[in-house]
């Protein structure tokens, strides 16, 4: 496609959940309801959605470490062909910055890089530090990020066998009274129960997994508008984690099978009391990219409706990263299928064309 060229969207458009059009054009890599002149016109055709939106994912991230340039290149362009062109990235040790000069690469924002307890994290991935030093990272990380921060709210305590919190309740309270005044949400890395509430009641913006949840803290989720996403493509791989540490640690291999085995009754009772529910893979560690669709899927086999579901990775995820979808004058960012993703979800596994600045990437 030349920059004279105008691309259009022709079949049935789902601006939104109710929303849909028969058409839509892009004109200079915008989106516009009003037929332009005549002009150099391709069409595609199909059911078209905004770009879907992995709202967990680590671009620059493998399972020992930050990539390389060519390597974090891939993971972007696997995650594009698979339709997320927005992509929440929440933590990584290398730069990407570069990947914001690119027009055929998706749009990320970035929480800057994960903040942990000092040997309370995978190795390689974050500022291991003690909560004397949270303030001054989580400003730092602020200040480097594109208005998020991530924490890492528990992990594995080696003495105690199991999950354990990682920060006092005063050292998160100070760290997201931080973040807020320069701007920032925050949220963390949570698998189990223990830490969930002194986040919560510190203001923390959102939580990742999340699978901890319970009947007490719930409601408190619902209360303060705190959203999860919960990966649950990841948590997918709680028993192999499970099995791979049971002769060392058998109390956490215990814990993790049955934060896995409750999985869908957590996100399905979060979502039945109004907690914010948003789709996203944690792609990047061990992990592959490129699942949001397969997201989507999980969400719904947890009871969310599918309409919900597509909308926890298109409309909703949109709003609430503060981005647009398909309204007149944004970017053309957006997804084709062969059919309706309402009737089967399963269909934005196979994207037929997708469009990222008004232009055919994929």
């Amino acid at each position: 496609m030349s920059d004279r060229t105008v691309l259009h969207v022709k079949g049935r458009v789902l601006v939104g959940p109710e929303d849909v059009r028969d058409e839509l054009w892009v004109v200079g890599g915008r989106v516009t309801y009003e037929r332009p002149a005549a002009a150099d016109v391709v069409t595609v055709r199909g059911w078209a959605l905004p770009g879907l939106v992995d709202a967990h994912c680590h671009v620059g991230l493998d399972a020992h470490g930050p990539v390389a340039p060519d390597v974090a290149e891939k993971q972007a362009l696997t995650d594009r062909d698979a339709g997320a062109l927005l992509l929440r990235d929440a933590g990584s040790p290398s730069d990407t910055r570069w990947i914001d000069d690119r027009e055929d690469l998706p749009k990320i924002i970035r929480a800057g890089r994960h903040i942990a307890r000092t040997r309370r994290y995978i190795r390689n991935y974050a500022h291991e530090i003690e909560p004397d030093d949270l303030v001054a990272y989580v400003a730092r990380e602020a200040r480097r990020g594109d208005g998020w921060v991530k924490l890492v709210g528990d992990w594995i305590d080696r003495d105690a066998g199991d999950l354990t919190a990682c920060w006092p309740r005063g050292a998160v309270e100070a760290a997201i009274a931080e973040a807020h005044r320069l701007g920032a949400r925050v949220t963390a890395h949570c698998f189990a129960e223990d830490s969930l509430r002194d986040l919560v009641e510190a203001g923390i913006d959102c939580v990742e997994h999340a699978t901890g949840l319970t009947e007490d803290t719930i409601p408190l989720f619902a209360a303060r508008g705190v959203a999860i996403v919960p990966t649950l493509v990841n948590i997918a791989t709680f028993p192999q984690l499970a099995a791979g540490g049971e002769a060392k640690f058998p109390r956490w291999s215990d814990h993790m099978r049955r934060l896995h085995a409750r999985r869908y009754d957590t996100v399905r009772a979060a979502y039945d009391a109004g907690v914010p529910v948003y789709a996203g893979t944690d792609a990047g560690g061990a992990l592959a990219h490129g699942l949001v669709g397969g997201e989507v899927l999980e969400l719904t086999k947890a009871g969310i409706p599918a309409v919900d579901a597509i909308s926890a990775a298109v409309w909703g995820a949109r709003a609430w990263l503060g981005r647009p979808g398909l309204v007149e004058g944004a970017p053309a960012d957006l997804v084709v299928y062969e059919g309706d993703p309402r009737a089967d979800v399963r269909v934005l596994a196979a994207p037929s064309a997708v469009v990222l600045n008004g232009r055919v990437v994929g």
